[in-house]
């Protein structure tokens, strides 16, 4: 099945399939201001557009994932990317707050098969330390999104209003939707799961009784919480309170970007994915200590755009590895695995993101990232100890 999709196109085609879904969050986080404006609301009702979107995400995979494992990758893909387009028009002729938020909804439930299905592929193809190295370049690639999307969304608002950064996403929609017609498949008859959809479904059960999995996931779910955290809270933090301008938060956004592709380019230099794991996961807890105190006492600008660039560093390293070791552990269910994975993670993203828009967005910033740091350290260290036990280990060198 490998020899049908060069390694190049699968590279590069499964990383825009993953980084689709969030570019959908990235390029528009510049117009977040804006949009309180053009629908005449408040910032909290219009971070639940995050909310929405984070939620869509998680329930997608739930469908998708199960879905490509019965049904093979192609059919539940260019499904999902139809249904992406249809609802990135039902976004960009929103009416108020509420139609757009809903049509968020819709977008983030279909650009969540690209995201579950990505990963879906890599498993297919890909074992062990490639699959850790597999995910750590599609890492990589992803990077590039989050550095063009804010910039390019803050440029985009110079000529045009919000609608016209939904228009960019509608042909982007379309171009992708056109190479999936181009993809082959991954996974072979032989492979696939057999009996109805309910007999496919038992296979998150068989998933959830797998305790190592869980401490991955639970770990890896709240490091996108806090990621998510500040998805949501940086605009504001950048724009309303520090005073710059959309474009200048777009460069910010994209320096931090930056910080993810190091952690990305950092984890093979740890001997193993679970070295790796554990090493980020506590600086992530100490450098959100540090953020903490910076957001609350209104430290200068440049020092907050610091404690978030280490962070993102750490981030970058965690979502990989954490990613490695728990679907290396059901490579037999990857597309549940896969699912519940980005469930947990985009569940936790449409949680968290209306939290730091209530009352002092400093304050209750930096408690949410701290809180979902501390959580995320604490089962990163329970997944550690029974990898001590014997589970296999994902070795780099």
């Amino acid at each position: 099945m490998h020899r049908q999709n060069s390694a190049t196109f699968i590279l590069v085609f499964a990383a825009i399939l993953s980084a689709f879904a969030p570019l959908t969050t990235d390029l528009y986080l510049p117009a977040l201001p804006a949009l309180t404006e053009a629908f005449a609301t408040n910032a909290s009702n219009v971070q639940l557009s995050l909310t929405f979107s984070f939620i869509g995400m998680a329930t997608g995979q739930l469908l998708f994932g199960p879905l490509s494992d019965k049904q093979g990758r192609k059919t539940p893909l260019l499904m999902s990317l139809v249904a992406f387009v249809l609802a990135t028009l039902g976004c960009i002729y929103a009416w108020n707050i509420e139609s757009f938020n809903f049509f968020r909804l819709l977008q983030g439930f279909a650009g969540a098969g690209g995201l579950v299905i990505s990963r879906s592929i890599a498993v297919d193809l890909y074992e062990e330390e490639h699959l850790a190295r597999f995910l750590s370049s599609l890492a990589v690639i992803n990077g590039i999104a989050p550095i063009i999307a804010p910039v390019g969304g803050g440029v985009l608002l110079d000529f045009t209003d919000w609608r016209g950064i939904f228009v960019v996403l509608l042909i982007l929609g379309v171009c992708i939707l056109m190479g999936g017609v181009y993809f082959k498949e991954t996974l072979p008859v032989s492979r696939r799961l057999q009996g109805n959809m309910l007999k496919t479904y038992s296979s998150f059960g068989k998933v959830l009784r797998n305790r190592n999995y869980l401490n991955y996931t639970l770990s890896i779910g709240f490091t996108m919480g806090m990621f998510f955290a500040y998805l949501a809270s940086s605009p504001f933090i950048f724009q309303n309170i520090y005073k710059v301008t959309p474009s200048q938060y777009g460069i910010f956004f994209a320096v931090n970007a930056v910080g993810l592709i190091i952690g990305n380019k950092l984890i093979v230099r740890f001997v193993s994915a679970r070295q790796a794991f554990a090493s980020a996961s506590r600086l992530a807890l100490a450098t959100t200590i540090f953020i903490a105190v910076v957001l609350y006492f209104q430290w200068h600008v440049l020092v907050v755009e610091a404690a978030f660039f280490i962070l993102l560093i750490a981030v970058g390293i965690l979502l990989p590895a954490g990613t490695s070791l728990a679907l290396n552990l059901e490579r037999e269910n990857s597309g549940s695995a896969s699912a519940l994975l980005g469930f947990f993670q985009f569940f936790m993203g449409g949680l968290i993101s209306p939290l730091v828009g209530i009352g002092d967005i400093m304050l209750t910033t930096s408690i949410t990232i701290f809180l979902t740091a501390l959580v995320s350290f604490y089962f990163a260290n329970k997944a550690m100890v029974v990898s001590d036990k014997g589970q296999k280990e994902v070795i780099f060198r």
